[in-house]
């Protein structure tokens, strides 16, 4: 009884490290899925900062392309007005007046 005993005992003993052992190779396993994991996302996480420094650069040429056009719009304006003013005067003077 007692060698059977030892001889069982000594059977599940194998049985467990069988078992640790794939234990062991799955945790190795999703480390490695992890390790990969954390790599991506600090790839992504570069990737998100420079899109975020590239978004802040292009609001700000945004920004002083309206400024221009605003400021393009407004010479436009009084460019009108001017040659409204030119032809009323040219006008004018090409109409003959007739004083009494």
């Amino acid at each position: 009884g007692h060698e059977q005993l030892l001889k069982m005992m000594e059977e599940r003993m194998m049985d467990v490290e069988q078992k640790l052992r794939l234990v062991k190779r799955l945790l190795q396993d999703k480390v490695n899925q992890l390790k990969e994991q954390l790599s991506k996302n600090t790839k992504a996480d570069v990737m998100v900062k420079d899109l975020y420094v590239e978004n802040a650069q292009l609001l700000k040429a945004l920004e002083a392309t309206e400024q221009r056009q605003k400021s393009a719009e407004r010479k436009n304006y009084l460019l009108e007005e001017k040659i409204a003013n030119l032809n009323r005067i040219v006008k004018n003077l090409a109409s003959p007046s007739f004083s009494p």
